[in-house]
């Protein structure tokens, strides 16, 4: 029996709404880059979001802002972006009062793919309750893996089922951690998703933490009183 010693989250789509990095994403780059080409917004959307496309999500480049100055051949620093957009931090209406209470009995941490430079924005909105944050792309230069969790398995030295994640990705925060042995849960916020390892906000989510506590105690109970029959 092991027990969940450390709680893992996702930062965007789980704790913070998208709206800080969609806004740079899909207006504030195409914007820069419409009057870099002296293109209408629309257009200049369209071919960035393309491009974007042409990356992808599984690869590290993807989420770096930095990379795709240089790709767009925008000029400027990029982290202005950031700054500009730091209001644009929206928290999930139950996010603060379950970070609360899970810290109380658990070790904090954000495990994600956006790159550090957002997550320090996005941070300041968010009470400080996490021992350690973790970016797959600037920490280890990857997306969120099998590997990605096992390096974090590696660095708070735990074995992976005495962690449990929750992120809003099926790939990234419930395939990849679940195939090492962490104890994932898949933030579908629509309602829509099936499956035991399905929530729908963080309530839910603290809720299935203590029925996770529950059937350990049982267990150990069961195998403590079975130890006293011999």
């Amino acid at each position: 029996m092991v027990q969940i010693e450390v709680v893992s989250f996702d930062m965007e789509g789980t704790l913070i709404t998208d709206t800080f990095s969609d806004l740079i994403w899909e207006t504030d780059i195409p914007h820069l880059y419409a009057i870099r080409k002296d293109l209408d917004f629309e257009t200049a959307k369209k071919m960035v979001l393309d491009e974007y496309a042409t990356v992808g999500m599984e690869q590290p480049e993807w989420y770096d802002a930095g990379y795709w100055f240089r790709r767009l051949d925008i000029p400027g620093d990029w982290r202005s972006l950031l700054e500009n957009r730091r209001e644009d931090c929206e928290v999930y209406p139950e996010t603060l009062q379950v970070l609360k209470n899970l810290s109380r009995r658990y070790r904090l941490i954000v495990s994600s793919n956006t790159i550090r430079e957002f997550l320090t924005v996005q941070l300041t909105k968010l009470p400080q309750v996490f021992d350690q944050v973790f970016s797959a792309p600037s920490d280890f230069g990857m997306v969120k893996s099998e590997e990605f969790y096992g390096e974090i398995c590696r660095i708070l030295r735990l074995k992976p089922g005495a962690i449990a994640h929750i992120g809003d990705s099926l790939k990234f925060d419930y395939e990849a951690p679940d195939e090492l042995g962490i104890n994932a849960f898949h933030l579908d916020r629509s309602g829509g998703a099936p499956g035991a390892h399905v929530v729908h906000d963080l309530m839910e989510f603290e809720r299935r933490l203590e029925e996770l506590e529950d059937i350990d105690q049982g267990r150990g109970s069961k195998e403590r009183n079975m130890g006293s029959e011999f």
